[in-house]
Formats: C-alpha cells, sequence, structure tokens
C-alpha cells in the first residue's frame, strides 16, 4: 500500500468473510509476523502451547491462542522484534488411540500393520491435522511467524530429547525400575498424571475378616478393590496401637488361597481410622509398595497388563478384573470371611483417552529422579528469581507441587512418540543408551535392540521454551529469543507442563524458560459446566466465526476474562462484541465520508482546535496510556471494557456527533481542524483496537489516510503530554452533563428532539458563562433549542421543568406539557436522591478510622463532592419551593 494515503470511502457494510480471508492472505504474503526483520530491536518472545494433533482446535484454544495474539500484536507495534512462534505436539497417548480407533473401525489393529506400516498411518494423521490446525489459526487472525513452526517429533527437537535423556541418565537422574505405576488396561500402558481422570463413583466397602494361623482369633480389613486380595502379602497395623501390639510378627491366612502373611508393624497405618489394620498389596497399591519396601514383602502381580487376572490369582485365572470381583465376593460370604459390606463414595482414577479404570500396577518402568531438579526451581522461586505468576496466588500452588513431587514415569508402552534411546545386549546383558542410534553392542560386539517403548509426551513439551529455539545447538535464536517473555496456558497444567518446563530449563539453559506466566481459566457453557462431548455442549470456534466474524468472537473471549478466573460462553457476549464492530464500522463510515480526498500530509493538529478537539485527543492520549499499562498487567477485561467506552461513548456518540457541527458548517479553518482531529483520532483509536479484533481494524485502516503498508506494523499510540488538556475536559464534562440533562427532561415528559424548546441556563460563576456562551452552538444543536438564554442573573419561569448540574441551572419552560404537582414530584425525588449521597459522604468524613487512613488527595476529592451535592441540594430546596410560592 502506497505511503501518505488518501482517504476512500468504505461499503456501506462490514463483510467480516471477506475481510478476514483477503486480509491474512496479505499479512502472509507480506512476511508482516516474521520476526528478526528488526535486529536492532529489542526482542519480544512467545512460544506456543503446542496443540495436539488429535483434532480441530476448541474454544478453550481460541481464548488462550489470543491472549497470546493480542500481546505479540501490542509488542510489535510498540516496536520489539516479536516473535511467536508456532508449532503443535505429538500427543502420544492421545494420537495414537484415536488412530487405533480409527482402525479399529476398518477392521486392523496396530499389531496386524506392524510398527512401521502403523507409524505410517499416524503420521499421515498428523500432516491433515497439523494443516486443520494451521487452518483456523488464519481463520482466528493469529500473528504466528510459520517460518519457525515446529513439531515435538520434528529432527530438531528429537535431538533436543535425546540430548536430555542422555545427559539426565549419565547423572543417574534417569534410571529404569519397578515401581507402581498409573496403568491402563485398555491402551495398555503406562499413563503420566494428567492422562488420569478422578471421577465420583458409587462403590462399596468390603470388610474381611483374616484368620490368624494360630486360631486364636481374626483380623479384619476393608477394601475397596476386594480381588487385589489376591496379591496380599501382609496385614499392617500401628506400631504402638495397644489392640495389636501383640499380634506383630505372628501369621494369618489368606482366605481363598491359604496363603500364609505376616503381621507387621508400620506408622503408614492410621490407628483411629477405621479397624486399624490394613491390607498391604505391594503390587497393586503405591502406598503398599513403599511399605512392601520397608519390610521386604513378596510383591505379587495378581492380574495381567489388559486387567485380566493371571496365573496368581489361583481359581480366578483368566476373568477380567470385573467379574473377578463378582465371583469373590460371592465366595468370601459363602466362606463367611466377608462380614459387612457398606455403600462407599470414592475418587476412582480413570484413562482420560480410553475410559478405563487405571490400575495402579507393579511395572518395570524408566523414571526421572525429581527431587534434585525440584530443589533447584524451588531455590529460583523463593530467590526471586524464577518465573512470575498471573495471578500470583498459583506460585503458591507450583511450590507445593514441586516441593512434594515424585519421580516421574516417562514410559510409554506405545508406538508413536520418541522411542526411548537405549539397547540392550542379550548376549552380554550390557545396557547402553545413546544419543545416536546404536546395532552392535561396544562390550562384546553382539547384535542391539532398541527398547520398544516411547518416552511421556510431556518429555518433550517440557522442553518445548528451548527446544523449538535450536537448543542444544548455540544457534542465533536460541541467543536472540531466549528466555521468552510471556508463557499463556490453562490453570489446570501448571503441575503437568509450566513446572517440568521450569526445571529442565533450569537445568540445561541455567535460566527460566518464561519471565511470566499468564494463567487463565477454562472456557464453560452458560451454566458453568465444562464443556465435553458427552454432554453436547461444546462450542467450535469456526462455528462462531462464521456467525459472527472472528473479531466479534477474540474481543468477547479476551475481554470476558479475569485473571485465573474460568469464563462462560455466553452468544449474548458475542452478540454485543459484533455490534461493537458495527458501531465502529458505521462511525468510520461516517468520518471517511467526510474525509475523502484527505492524506496525511494534510492532517494538522497545531492550529486552533476547538473545546470537542482537544477533549478527545485528551480523552484518546489518557486512553492509549492506560490500554498500554492494562495489556503489561494482562488485564484484558479492564482493557476491554476502556476500549469500549472510549470508542462507543466518547468518540462515536460525542465526538463524532460534535464535529458535525463543524463539518457541515462554512469556517473552512474549523472544518480542516476537525478532519485533522478526526483522521488522526480514528488512526490511533484503531491501532489501540488492533490487537483485539485485527481484521476490521485493518480494513478501515486501508481506507484512512496513512503511512506505511499494514496497521499491523504501524506505531503503538503512546501517551504525549502536549494533548493535556484539563481544562477542554472541564468544559465538555459541563457541555455533556447539561446536554444529557435537557435530553433527560425531553424524555421525561415526551417532547422528541425535532420539538423546539426555551432553555433557560444560569451558571453558577462567570467561567460557566463563559464556557456555556463559547459553546452556544453546541448547546442549540444538541437540545433543539428555538431561544436560548445564558446568564448569571437570570431566573426560571413559574411553569419549567429544571435540573441542576455541576456549574448551571436549567430550566425549560413547557407550559401545557407537564403540571406543576408533577415537577414537583420529581424535584423532590431528586431531592432525596441528593440528601442521601450529602448523608454519605457526611458519615464517612466523620469516621475516625476513614480520615486516619485516607490519602489526603482522597479526603479532598470527597470533601468536594460534598459541596457539590449541597450546592445541587440547595437549588432544588430553592426550586421546590418557587413552585410551591
Amino acid at each position: 500500500m502506497a505511503d501518505n494515503q488518501t482517504a476512500t470511502a468504505m461499503p456501506t457494510t462490514y463483510d467480516p468473510k471477506q475481510a478476514e480471508q483477503k486480509w491474512y492472505d496479505y499479512w502472509i504474503k507480506g512476511n508482516f509476523f516474521k520476526a528478526g526483520v528488526r535486529p536492532d530491536a529489542k526482542p519480544y518472545t512467545i512460544v506456543i502451547p503446542p496443540p495436539n494433533v488429535t483434532g480441530m482446535l476448541h474454544i478453550g484454544h481460541a481464548l488462550d491462542f489470543t491472549l497470546q495474539d493480542i500481546m505479540i500484536r501490542a509488542k510489535r507495534m510498540q516496536g520489539y522484534d516479536a516473535l511467536w512462534l508456532p508449532g503443535t505436539d505429538h500427543a502420544g497417548i492421545a494420537t495414537q488411540t484415536k488412530v487405533e480407533q480409527r482402525l479399529r473401525e476398518e477392521g486392523v489393529t496396530r499389531y496386524d500393520l506392524g510398527r512401521e506400516a502403523f507409524l505410517e498411518k499416524v503420521w499421515e494423521w498428523k500432516e491433515r491435522y497439523a494443516e486443520t490446525i494451521r487452518e483456523q489459526w488464519a481463520k482466528m487472525g493469529f500473528s504466528l511467524d510459520y517460518s519457525r513452526e515446529r513439531f515435538t517429533l520434528d529432527e530438531g527437537l528429537s535431538r533436543a530429547v535425546r540430548e536430555v535423556f542422555v545427559r539426565l541418565y549419565d547423572k543417574g537422574l534417569i534410571y529404569r525400575g519397578k515401581k507402581i505405576i498409573n496403568w491402563d488396561p485398555a491402551a495398555r500402558t503406562a499413563l503420566s498424571d494428567i492422562e488420569v481422570e478422578y471421577k465420583e463413583v458409587n462403590g462399596h466397602l468390603y470388610h474381611l475378616q483374616y484368620p490368624l494361623k494360630d486360631g486364636s482369633g481374626t483380623l479384619t480389613v476393608a477394601t475397596t478393590r476386594p480381588e487385589t486380595m489376591l496379591g496380599d502379602t501382609a496385614v499392617a497395623v500401628h506400631p504402638e496401637d495397644e489392640r495389636y501390639k501383640h499380634l506383630i510378627g505372628k501369621t494369618l491366612v489368606l482366605p481363598i488361597l491359604g496363603r500364609e502373611i505376616p503381621i507387621i508393624g508400620d506408622e503408614y497405618v492410621e490407628k483411629d481410622f477405621g479397624s486399624g489394620a490394613v491390607k498391604i498389596t505391594p503390587a497393586h497399591d503405591p502406598n503398599d509398595f513403599e511399605v512392601g519396601l520397608r519390610h521386604d514383602l513378596p510383591q505379587i502381580i495378581v492380574m495381567d497388563e489388559s486387567g485380566v487376572m493371571n496365573e496368581n490369582a489361583g481359581p480366578y485365572q483368566g476373568l477380567d478384573r470385573a467379574e473377578c470381583r463378582k465371583r469373590i465376593v460371592a465366595d468370601l460370604k459363602e466362606q463367611g470371611v466377608l462380614v459387612k459390606i457398606e455403600d462407599h463414595v470414592h475418587q476412582v482414577g480413570h484413562s482420560e483417552r480410553s475410559g478405563a479404570v487405571v490400575e495402579p500396577y507393579l511395572s518395570t518402568q524408566w523414571f526421572v529422579a525429581m527431587k534434585p531438579l525440584a530443589e533447584r526451581a524451588i531455590e529460583a522461586q523463593k530467590a526471586g528469581k524464577g518465573v512470575r505468576f498471573v495471578p500470583d496466588r498459583f506460585e503458591k500452588i507450583y511450590l507445593h507441587w514441586i516441593e512434594n513431587v515424585r519421580d516421574w514415569c516417562i514410559s510409554r508402552q506405545l508406538w508413536w512418540g520418541h522411542r526411548i534411546p537405549a539397547w540392550y545386549c542379550d548376549g552380554c546383558g550390557e545396557l547402553h543408551v545413546s544419543r545416536e542410534d546404536m546395532t552392535d553392542c561396544p562390550a562384546c560386539g553382539g547384535p542391539l535392540r532398541q527398547d520398544e517403548d516411547v518416552l511421556d509426551t510431556w518429555f518433550s513439551s517440557a522442553l518445548w521454551p528451548f527446544s523449538t529455539l535450536g537448543w542444544p545447538s548455540e544457534t542465533e535464536d536460541m541467543k536472540r529469543y531466549y528466555p521468552t517473555d510471556l508463557l499463556v496456558t490453562g490453570y489446570d497444567i501448571i503441575y503437568f507442563w509450566v513446572a517440568r518446563m521450569i526445571f529442565t530449563a533450569l537445568e540445561f539453559t541455567g535460566t527460566i524458560p518464561f519471565r511470566d506466566v499468564l494463567l487463565h481459566g477454562l472456557v464453560r457453557d452458560e451454566n458453568g459446566q465444562k464443556m465435553s462431548k458427552s454432554l453436547g455442549n461444546g462450542v467450535d470456534p469456526l462455528d462462531v466465526i462464521e456467525q459472527y466474524g472472528a473479531d466479534a468472537m477474540r474481543f468477547m473471549l479476551s475481554t470476558g476474562i479475569t485473571p485465573g478466573q474460568d469464563l462462560r460462553y455466553r452468544k449474548e457476549k458475542v452478540e454485543q462484541a459484533r455490534n461493537f464492530a458495527n458501531k465502529i464500522w458505521n462511525a468510520s463510515r461516517f468520518a471517511l465520508m467526510n474525509l475523502e480526498g484527505f492524506k496525511v500530509s494534510d492532517i494538522d493538529l497545531s492550529g486552533k482546535l476547538g473545546t470537542a478537539e482537544r477533549w478527545i485527543l485528551h480523552r484518546l492520549n489518557e486512553t492509549a496510556r492506560d490500554i498500554t499499562r492494562l495489556i503489561d498487567q494482562y488485564e484484558f477485561g479492564e482493557t476491554g471494557r476502556l476500549l469500549y467506552n472510549f470508542i462507543w461513548d466518547d468518540l462515536c456518540d460525542w465526538y463524532i456527533e460534535f464535529a458535525k457541527l463543524n463539518l457541515y458548517g462554512q469556517d473552512e479553518e474549523a472544518k480542516r481542524a476537525t478532519q485533522s482531529v478526526l483522521a488522526y483520532v480514528l488512526d490511533r483509536t484503531l491501532r489501540l483496537i488492533h490487537p483485539f479484533m485485527p481484521f476490521i481494524s485493518e480494513e478501515i485502516w486501508q481506507h484512512l489516510p496513512h503511512e506505511g503498508e499494514t496497521i499491523t506494523l504501524a506505531a503503538w499510540p503512546t501517551y504525549d503530554a502536549a494533548f493535556e488538556a484539563p481544562e477542554a475536559v472541564r468544559e465538555m464534562e459541563l457541555l455533556m452533563e447539561l446536554i444529557r440533562a435537557v435530553r433527560n427532561i425531553r424524555a421525561e415528559v415526551g417532547a422528541p428532539m425535532s420539538r423546539k424548546v426555551e432553555l433557560i441556563v444560569k451558571p453558577s460563576g462567570e467561567t460557566e458563562e463563559a464556557i456555556l456562551n463559547r459553546n452556544r452552538d453546541f448547546i442549540e444543536r444538541f437540545c433543539g433549542t428555538s431561544q436560548l438564554e445564558i446568564g448569571l442573573a437570570l431566573a426560571g419561569p413559574d411553569k419549567a421543568m429544571s435540573a441542576v448540574v455541576t456549574g448551571a441551572e436549567l430550566f425549560l419552560p413547557l407550559a401545557g406539557l407537564i403540571d406543576i404537582e408533577q415537577e414537583i414530584a420529581r424535584l423532590e425525588k431528586e431531592l432525596k436522591t441528593l440528601n442521601g449521597e450529602v448523608e454519605r459522604i457526611e458519615r464517612k468524613l466523620a469516621n475516625e478510622g476513614f480520615m486516619a487512613k485516607a490519602p489526603a488527595k482522597v479526603i479532598e476529592e470527597e470533601r468536594n463532592k460534598l459541596k457539590d451535592y449541597a450546592d445541587k441540594r440547595a437549588k432544588v430546596l430553592a426550586r421546590i419551593a418557587e413552585l410551591r410560592g
């Protein structure tokens, strides 16, 4: 687009579909989102939380990414070398589950295909959905630097993953061991904590009696999972429990199987909870596993990886665990061992992907020793060198988790993901961990086989802020854009992703991965329910865009939130945002009709400006200052309120109306001054709204007189002391209050604006009189007067409507339109309100606590308010007396 652009006419209505596609294509073609084109500018970096290549983006993604786009667009306009790096996550179990579901529909399993052929199918899926995600990013207007797009399984990130694995292994922080993990018997893989959803289930608590071998009695234990008793290897009591101290060391006989198990003393048992005796199943419960290690108990696994009872389950071998439970409960009843069944509501873990009940399961897996890594992160946070959490309450949540962190199971029994870089030699039994693929054993020369498992998705995601910039190589991007400035994500993954990024970054780069982390809530439906497929209450952002346009959706999402809080999606809020966009369009169209042929070089703000011009420049200046501050504080809701009020009220409802007087008048100098201010203010207003509503702001801006190719790279409006005009603000406030008062009286008595009225204005002083006389034209135009009198000595007629504003009394003789009693009743109602305000402020000023703590400025403001209300009250009282006289 040419510099010194001339204003051009706009279409009658705004068409989001046409504008959005046109401008996004233009932005991409122009490389306007590409970082690195301002080598001397200060960098500002956000790496996108990579969406999973499992399907379409949802409304939560739309919120998350819109907040990032607002920040990156604002910083780009503020002159930063702004990088917003896009990418996607391979999402191991989630993606593999999706592909396997698709294959099952075709009557095929992954085992039928084999590993390589199956992975080809998954890569096809990935390419299809990665392209879908890119299309959605474009539809939502996200200003991403696609030249730097990454994928968690691309070659560079795979190299980073291997580097981290090897380094941690060499330091002894990655190890292979046998522990209790979360097991998904449907997907037949270990799960991370985030892949387990806890649901409240109506179950039962089964009370069982285990007989002592010597026949001297029984011990009662309780369990919600009686099928696991087949793996019991002890019953534990507290060593100081007087009821059972004498039994420690004795032997019980396990019902059904007849296996002898010891009674042990362990402080893990709570003396005052239940019977005080606890069955210990080391292979099927994480706490029991730890007890078992302390007492060197056998670890007996009683089911296989599919949740089917194995050879250790005796007569129940081959039964599904659910069927086994039914059978064993019946048998225990028959033997008289089951003494009581109670209804019991408890939290049961379910696999997020398959929906299966998760089984705590003893398994050989790879783990990361977390304590040493966590200590460094804790130290940095407590020393004030850590990440800043917004809202700050989440710092406590983060620290609590990381201070109590457990070792992290990182291996998954999947085919899709980063394959563990470990090789086994069956000849000599050696284990080798390597950055490069291996074929021959360095120890004996025999053939090697690679570990079949892949790494947890979160292992590669934990490296995202620096692996995407080229680490472990010391790339130019790594040197320039790291550490990043901001992470925006949901509070629900603070433990699983945010914390892991922090400790891996500190370990491998020596610094925090991002300076700020902004945590937002979930987007819920209008009733506050979490959106889900099962409830059918999800919202597709593309459907919203189709109906209302991308800008309306973005503005609603970004300005309807409070940091850290959930957001309710309401259709009417999107409609309000669309109406706001239409208001901007119509106001801009009017302005451009009066700027036709106007050039950038024609804009001159140095001439004699009227009250309204100086006022709107002052308000723009204030708004730009406050919005800049609020964006940097991530207060998007408050930013939206300021933008809305400035554009709708100040610019559209007041200034543009005032501007018509000069635009349609005969004074050419005043007309040119108004055109200059209108062009300037509209240009700067569009820049302020651009990060929130990029498409409509670009569309209008291109019709305005402007310099540069795109509003995307236009300079951000900054505070300019030259625009401060407090005297113009005082004048406009008097005029606006007066005009509102007259219009309110007209509305009250049903006098339309088409009916001219006589208006008598009695100013409260010479200053107010000068202001009102200086702006007679505005008062006449916007009050619809047939006759206007302004004077200190004026008095209102007997039969008139009246109003008191700050700085003046107003009288509208309306004989025949209102009776005296009705006017007295209205004034008495106003008097009641004023009495209430006077009494409220008097109480506040009489409050010793307020007077002692409040700043002097606040106290002075309250005293001024009191004087103002008291003056208004006196005038209302006088008017009532006058009408009654």
